[in-house]
């Protein structure tokens, strides 16, 4: 149905809308929405929330290893409608938040995201210590006391946020206050404009999955990458279609058709210092999986050795890597990864290093061979960042 048709047709919370999406397999996380339920929302508008608040979560399947939801009321005092792991059916979650409602009273906000921070790490409250956090907060823009601090707090514990403004929110305030880039993370919308938003926002919260549940890229060079992806589909469930073209020049794109049965492809003959976009696109008769997008930069064309290094081994120090390491937060640095292999050429090696440690030696390297490095931050919250240069050995026997 059409926008102006959605925008008409308001069904009971009960009731399937027109054109609903299929189910979404594949995906873990922790969602808490922020709800507010302040004497400054109209029931109306709670109502038209709620509705939102299902629409965003309905397509998702449910339980202990995939995902988890709960709301926090925006009240006077911060209160839980209910634990992470209590609901584990869509037919729960449903009735759960069909059966909220309004406390009224003031609109205290940064008690509210305190109070958050407590519970998205508590076991009591049903929250998993390995999987995404995504905090939705749905706001009228109008809060009694100061958001920054404990939203900042959150944000730096691994927790990626969302807010939907629904009123004459203040844009500078609250884009500090979401993820950057506050494009993906913000919207402004009227309460009855809710709709327009759903699938932008659901799938923009798929891309908080760590790397191991989604598309991407690995052994990069400059003139190739290997595309690596959870395993969807099998050979009599369909196929994938790859898509790839440089990011300045879309209209170059190139398409494969994959066998179900793949979960990697090497993607080679590309230009160095390069940066593509890349989509695959699950094509199944079973389920629904959204496509999935990733970007990737490829590498500087090898240059000759300028960096002298002891012959048979090189010492790698991630010291530069965001993080703090063998500290206790949320999202301290687990372990590294450190990839390399010899340029030209497509063979790599994987080295593991424990997250406390801040140096590694790598070994048994050709000598007069310019190799690439590059050292990967695993972090808690399943986040990575990584770093990449070349070195050198020297000549040798």
């Amino acid at each position: 149905c059409n926008v102006r048709t959605a925008k008409k047709y308001n069904p009971p919370l009960s009731l399937p809308l027109p054109g609903a999406q299929p189910s979404i397999s594949n995906a873990e996380g922790d969602i808490l929405f922020l709800l507010d339920s302040s004497g400054s929302v109209s029931y109306y508008e709670f109502s038209k929330v709620k509705e939102f608040m299902w629409d965003l979560v309905r397509p998702f399947s449910f339980g202990p290893k995939d995902v988890q939801t709960s709301i926090i009321h925006i009240s006077t005092t911060p209160t839980m409608e209910f634990p992470f792991d209590r609901y584990q059916s869509r037919g729960g979650v449903q009735q759960a938040i069909r059966d909220t409602r309004q406390l009224m009273g003031d609109t205290n906000t940064g008690q509210a995201l305190s109070y958050a921070k407590e519970k998205f790490f508590s076991n009591e409250a049903g929250a998993r210590p390995e999987v995404p956090k995504v905090l939705v907060w749905v706001t009228d823009g109008f809060s009694t006391d100061d958001i920054s601090e404990p939203m900042q707090l959150l944000k730096d514990m691994g927790v990626t946020v969302f807010i939907v403004s629904t009123g004459r929110g203040n844009y500078l305030e609250l884009s500090a206050a979401a993820s950057q880039p506050p494009e993906k993370h913000l919207h402004f919308v009227d309460v009855d404009d809710l709709p327009i938003i759903t699938k932008e926002l659901r799938d923009a919260m798929l891309g908080t999955q760590p790397q191991a549940n989604r598309l991407h890229a690995v052994d990069i060079t400059s003139s190739s990458f290997r595309l690596v992806w959870p395993e969807l589909l099998s050979q009599e469930t369909g196929y994938y279609s790859l898509e790839y073209a440089p990011t300045n020049n879309l209209a170059g794109k190139r398409t494969t058709q994959l066998s179900g049965a793949h979960t990697s492809f090497t993607v080679s003959n590309l230009m160095p210092e390069t940066t593509y976009e890349v989509a695959l696109v699950p094509e199944s008769n079973v389920h629904y999986f959204p496509p999935q997008t990733t970007r990737v930069t490829t590498l500087a064309e090898a240059e000759g050795c300028s960096l002298a290094r002891p012959t048979s081994h090189l010492g790698v120090q991630p010291t530069q890597l965001p993080g703090q390491l063998g500290s206790d937060s949320q999202d301290s640095v687990a372990a590294y990864q450190v990839l390399y292999g010899p340029l030209p050429g497509d063979s790599a090696q994987l080295l593991e290093v424990d997250g406390k440690r801040n140096s590694t030696v790598v070994e048994n390297l050709a000598p007069n061979t310019t190799y690439l490095v590059t050292v990967t931050a695993i972090y808690r919250s399943g986040k990575e960042k990584s770093l990449s240069a070349k070195a050198c050995t020297q000549e040798g026997e």
